[in-house]
């Protein structure tokens, strides 16, 4: 049967704190980038459909990775992240919770800021929870019923939320999980006939080695 890799973008602007200066790759997330593609060429891995959403970061790295596709990419705004830097600053303005500034800080961040979230307890939401979940859904379910092996470029809050319907998380779970993705990271979800099911998470093949540990980044 056919399987749908997700891949999280390259590292991005990490100063930025705002959408627009986070959107574009670091000089290290193109060469995670860059990588990735070489590790796919190396295993021979093929994909007969390839998506991405509308954001820079996501078409930068699926440029890098220069992976080998039959038809056009598809570039799909269902794809594209949640609106992170709008919710972090509606929970400061609203709920005095202090925006991250490192990875440390975000552990007990993200699921308060989930939990707001979900429970439409911040004013002025660009896209409610449930929005997020219903576009995530939508593609999801939509790739997986395609003919052939497919690979979406996307961000660490849209697989999250991937993992979550996959896996039917909690709230704490569903935060965790993205707390641990990693940037040019691999996930694979498998379409059965009695629904998806998740058969790798998290995996970074291509930098797995002492010479590329220095490469491994969250942010």
């Amino acid at each position: 049967m056919s399987h749908v890799t997700l891949v999280r973008h390259g590292q991005a602007n990490t100063a930025a704190r705002d959408e627009a200066n986070y959107d574009k790759l670091s000089d290290l997330g193109r060469n995670q980038a860059k990588w990735l593609g070489e590790y796919f060429q190396g295993t021979g891995e093929v994909f007969a459909r390839i998506y991405t959403g509308t954001m820079t970061r996501h078409i930068q790295t699926e440029e890098e990775i220069g992976a080998k596709c039959p038809i056009e990419v598809v570039r799909d705004a269902r794809l594209n992240e949640m609106p992170y830097f709008d919710l972090a600053k509606l929970m400061e303005e609203q709920h005095g919770a202090k925006v991250p500034q490192d990875r440390e800080e975000f552990i007990p961040h993200l699921p308060l800021m989930f939990d707001k979230w979900q429970k439409n307890e911040l004013e002025g939401v660009s896209e409610t929870c449930a929005e997020f979940e219903a576009r995530t859904r939508d593609a999801l379910h939509e790739i997986a019923a395609g003919e052939g092996r497919a690979m979406v470029v996307t961000s660490g809050g849209w697989i999250g939320m991937a993992m979550r319907l996959t896996m039917r998380l909690d709230l704490t779970a569903w935060a965790h999980a993205c707390l641990a993705i990693e940037n040019t990271s691999l996930h694979r979800i498998q379409p059965l006939s009695t629904g998806l099911v998740l058969t790798q998470f998290n995996a970074l093949p291509h930098l797995d080695t002492p010479e590329r540990a220095f490469a491994r980044t969250h942010i």
